[in-house]
């Protein structure tokens, strides 16, 4: 059975060359209340502080919080990026992390030694490689590109690349920041209906994003992040109203919104 848990999970990171006194003058100013020094007297930025929380399936948790709360740190935490410097992260079963499009692509591989590459990584056998090579070159249609290096591809095709490749492996556990939904309109108009596709098939989702009706939609839990540490955190309607100061009213149609919960489990979310 998947299982994603955080316990006390902290998260520095060491700012080199920090103690000038004008660089550390600019950084407090920047971090006001996140910075601190290591057991080696070097000073950090404390980017996740006491983050405590338990996923089953059935699972889909939506961060919110303004930008540098630590929502795309915690996910890079949970994907096993960064590594804690306290407390523990736990994730049972298959992971794909949908953070970056370009995450993991070797520019001076072709589009399709890049699948190649994916497909071993994820333990996957020849014939299925040889399936997954065909499911991303029908999605992405780069046509004779796949055989060419990527670093010559256009950002367009590049993202189309990853985004194919990335979506094309279904896990257990979904890591998602909406960054990696950033593309041209005509293109994630197309993207759509796989990503909904592969979050329906996931077991349990971690969204990051700040489109309130998105989280609302597609999530039974809500976590409220700031300066690093949990403010909030339980079921969505409650928290995303606490969060934005206002009701959350749901502009998407009944009939068009996505069914994308398995059998979601109570709001409740444990923090302790």
């Amino acid at each position: 059975m998947s299982l994603v848990e955080a316990a006390d999970v902290c998260v520095d990171f060491p700012l080199y060359h920090g103690n000038a006194r004008s660089l550390k003058k600019t950084f407090m100013s920047a971090a006001a209340g996140r910075l601190g020094q290591d057991t080696q007297r070097r000073i950090v930025v404390q980017a996740l502080r006491d983050i405590s929380f338990r996923l089953e399936p059935g699972d889909r948790l939506g961060l919110v919080g303004s930008n540098g709360a630590g929502k795309t740190t915690l996910l890079r935490t949970l994907a096993g990026i960064y590594e804690p410097v306290q407390g523990r992260v736990r994730v049972r079963g298959t992971l794909n992390a949908l953070l970056d499009p370009q995450l993991g692509m070797k520019p001076d591989l072709t589009g399709r030694e890049n699948i190649l590459l994916r497909g071993l990584y994820n333990g996957l056998s020849r014939p299925a490689i040889q399936q997954l090579a065909e499911d991303v070159q029908q999605f992405a249609e780069l046509g004779q590109f796949m055989d060419l290096p990527v670093r010559i591809y256009s950002s367009g095709m590049v993202i189309r690349l990853g985004f194919a490749l990335a979506t094309a492996i279904r896990p257990q556990v979904l890591l998602m920041d909406e960054w990696f939904l950033a593309g041209d309109a005509s293109f994630m108009n197309k993207a759509r209906g796989r990503i909904e596709t592969m979050v329906r098939g996931a077991e349990i989702l971690v969204l990051s994003s700040h489109q309130i009706e998105t989280v609302a939609l597609w999530c039974n839990k809500v976590i409220w992040m700031e300066q690093g540490r949990i403010k909030a955190a339980g079921e969505p309607f409650s928290v995303l109203e606490t969060y934005t100061g206002k009701p959350v009213v749901l502009k998407t149609p009944d009939e068009a919104r996505p069914k994308l919960a398995l059998e979601p489990r109570a709001a409740r979310l444990g923090t302790g």
